[in-house]
C-alpha cells in the first residue's frame, strides 16, 4: 500500500483517509469543509481538532468500562483520471468495496452520497456533464467520482463502517464445546477501538485498488 501510494503520487493522485465518527461523534459528510492535512495531528486520525478530543475521551472511557466501539473512515481520492474501471465486470467501485470488506472489522461500504441519496429525485441527483476551461467535467458530484463503474475525473470519495470489537474485557455469554452455558472474560491487550489503527489500511488498500485500475487502463504488465 504505501509502495502503491508512491507510485499515484508521481501520477498526481493522492489517496487521504481519517476517522469521521467515533461512537455517536461525527463530522459532517462533507469532506470539503477540512483540512485534510490535519488528520495525523491527533491520535485518533481526525482533521476536526475538537471533535478528536470528544472521539479520544468517548474511546478512553469506554476502554475504562472493558467495553469496545466501532465508527466510520472516510477516504478522499484526488487526481484520478477519468476512464479507470469497466461498466460490466471490473466497475471500479465495485473493486473499491471488496477491497474495504475485506478488511477485518468492516461491516458497510458506501461511496458517493450512498444511502443518504435514496430520498432524492434523480434529477436532484445526477451529475451533470458541463464544459470548463476546455474540459469535460460535471457540475456536482453527488456519484462519488464514479459514474456507470468507470472514474469521471472527480474527486473519489466513500465511507467504511467498522464495528466495535469483538473482544472484551468484561464477562460474555457463550457455550463450551458441549455447548454448556459458561461466560468467557478475554485476557491481554486489545483496542477498544480500531478506527485510529484502520486509517492506513483503508488507504492502502484503496491506492493499490486504484493503481491496479491505472495499469489495467494503460496496459501495464509488471
Amino acid at each position: 500500500g504505501a509502495l502503491a501510494k508512491l507510485v499515484l503520487k508521481q501520477l498526481g493522485i493522492s489517496v487521504q483517509a481519517y476517522t469521521s465518527q467515533v461512537g455517536n461523534i461525527a463530522l459532517e459528510r462533507d469532506y470539503h469543509l477540512y483540512d485534510l492535512s490535519q488528520t495525523e495531528t491527533n491520535a485518533v486520525r481526525c482533521p476536526d481538532a475538537e471533535k478528536a478530543a470528544e472521539m479520544e475521551a468517548l474511546i478512553t472511557q469506554v476502554k475504562g468500562e472493558g467495553d469496545t466501539i466501532g465508527g466510520i473512515i472516510t477516504c478522499v481520492i484526488k487526481g484520478c483520471p477519468a476512464g479507470l474501471g469497466s461498466p460490466e465486470f471490473g466497475k471500479l467501485h465495485a473493486d473499491l468495496g471488496a477491497a474495504m470488506l475485506s478488511i477485518n472489522a468492516v461491516k458497510g461500504f458506501e461511496y458517493g452520497e450512498g444511502f443518504d441519496g435514496v430520498t432524492a429525485r434523480g434529477s436532484e441527483q445526477n451529475d451533470s456533464f458541463c464544459a470548463e476551461n476546455g474540459r469535460i467535467t460535471t457540475a456536482s458530484n453527488h456519484s462519488g467520482g464514479i459514474q456507470g463503474g468507470i472514474s469521471n475525473g472527480q474527486d473519489i470519495y466513500f465511507r467504511v463502517a467498522f464495528k466495535p470489537v469483538a473482544t472484551l474485557l468484561m464477562e460474555q455469554a457463550t457455550v463450551d464445546l458441549e455447548g454448556n452455558p459458561t461466560t468467557l472474560t478475554a485476557k491481554g491487550r486489545h483496542d477498544p477501538c480500531v478506527l485510529p489503527r484502520a486509517v492506513p489500511v483503508v488507504e492502502a488498500m484503496a491506492a493499490m485498488t486504484i493503481l491496479d485500475h491505472f495499469m489495467l487502463n494503460n496496459d501495464i504488465n509488471v
